[in-house]
């Protein structure tokens, strides 16, 4: 038995639309589910992951961030920065619910680094952390002028970059050279699950290997799959977070 509710959170004047599925039960863990870049809520990968969770009852909030989706905002506004503002705004709305016993942050792609960044600004709320194929590539990426294929003189950023049909923001761009990300994501010491294909070819999985190395206490799996976890490797990738973010006690 499980509710599922669409609702919207205001973020600065924007709307941000949420998805949330929950168990049944009167207590429950939450898992809060970001997507990556260009992309929304309703991946497959995601979808399939938020059903699993459910049946093991462990809710989720599933969202757009600003400029992605149905919530509001232009996506040549969209930063880093404020994807944390977004996520943080969900966050914000989830410690209130007392129902929730565990707070759990996932991320895929450049979701899993505004979910590392999170966790690090927060390691007193959050409770575990699930990196899928997390883009700290976007760093180094913004550095050498080239972002997924996108090239630019990364000393002279334009304000607009044109992308896949999209206008890509050069404020995103000059955030990203400057972002700390694996100091600010070291500061989250609880447990985290790290999972990224070996045939990735958006980003590296080195750089999840620099997320091993700098956690204190994660655990690395490298896997036969492509940065969005196609066939049969997004089983596999639903089968490890789902095990580690499995109540051991139920409410």
């Amino acid at each position: 038995m499980e509710f599922m509710s669409i609702f919207t959170l205001k973020r600065d004047g924007l709307n941000i639309v949420c998805e949330q599925l929950n168990p049944f039960g009167e207590r429950y863990d939450l898992a809060i589910i970001m997507h990556g870049f260009t992309a929304n809520r309703n991946t497959d990968l995601l979808k399939q992951l938020a059903q699993n969770l459910c049946n093991e009852n462990v809710s989720s909030i599933r969202f757009d961030f600003n400029g992605h989706g149905e919530s509001d905002g232009a996506f040549k506004d969209m930063t880093v920065l404020n994807e944390i503002a977004d996520a943080n705004c969900v966050l914000s709305y989830v410690k209130t619910n007392p129902h929730i016993n565990h707070i759990y942050l996932v991320g895929h792609s450049q979701g899993g680094v505004i979910a590392s960044m999170l966790a690090g600004l927060y390691p007193d709320l959050i409770d575990k952390l699930v990196l899928l194929a997390p883009a700290a590539c976007l760093k180094d990426d913004a550095l050498a002028g080239s972002t997924q294929g996108v090239s630019y003189n990364p000393k002279k950023i334009p304000d607009i970059i044109p992308y896949k049909g999209k206008e890509l923001g050069g404020f995103y761009l000059r955030i990203a050279q400057n972002l700390p990300i694996y100091e600010t994501s070291k500061n989250f010491t609880g447990p985290v699950c790290l999972i990224h294909g070996k045939s990735d070819q958006v980003v590296d999985y080195k750089y999840s290997q620099k997320y091993h190395d700098i956690y204190e206490n994660s655990t690395l799996h490298l896997i036969e799959a492509d940065h969005r976890f196609t066939g049969d490797s997004q089983k596999e990738a639903i089968r490890l977070t789902t095990d580690f973010l499995r109540p051991t006690t139920f409410f």
